[in-house]
């Protein structure tokens, strides 16, 4: 049970990214000053190539990259709520 939950998170993550990849793509220069405009371009709200570039642009682990993105993404839910 527990991994069809993670999956339906990852799934609602992915199509939040989507969605606001124009909100989330001026924030992630801010939050992440490595990415190029040209990475952004690529990205292009893909959740998982976003995940890819952290892992290349900082060096951490998928896992690592995946909780930034969540933690990231949390922040940007919770300010479009209030």
């Amino acid at each position: 049970m527990k991994d069809t939950r993670s999956l339906e998170q990852a799934v609602m993550n992915q199509d939040f990214v989507k969605g606001k990849w124009k909100q989330i793509r001026g924030s992630a220069q801010n939050w992440w000053g490595k990415l190029t405009e040209d990475d952004l371009d690529v990205i292009d709200g893909n959740r998982y190539l976003l995940i890819g570039k952290l892992q290349e642009k900082y060096g951490y682990t998928k896992n690592r990259a995946a909780q930034e993105v969540n933690q990231r993404l949390k922040e940007l839910e919770n300010r479009s709520k209030s």
